[in-house]
């Protein structure tokens, strides 16, 4: 295996890593961003004001692309099985 083809894998793997998590914390930055500024206009301080809608939009955001995401790792697992062997020469 050599450094070229380490590396290679390695980018494709973060891309992965990086498309799926991207959902996930888009949405719970948004929220936040929001909710932070509605806290600052009204100079309300309560924590869990952030919290349970930070909860509520990543579950919806995970119950909306949890498909996808997990197509896209098994899609990515078969085609690095599938590059195992000419990894290996």
């Amino acid at each position: 295996m050599t450094d070229t083809v380490v590396i290679e894998l390695a980018m494709r793997t973060m891309v992965v890593a990086l498309k799926l998590s991207a959902p996930i914390l888009l949405t719970s930055l948004v929220i936040g961003f929001t909710i932070s500024l509605f806290q600052s206009m009204t100079q309300i301080q309560e924590f869990t004001l952030a919290f349970v809608p930070k909860l509520v939009g990543v579950g919806v955001a995970l119950l909306i692309s949890g498909n996808w995401m997990l197509h896209t790792l098994v899609a990515f697992t078969h085609d690095l099985f599938d590059s195992l062997p000419s990894m290996l020469n």
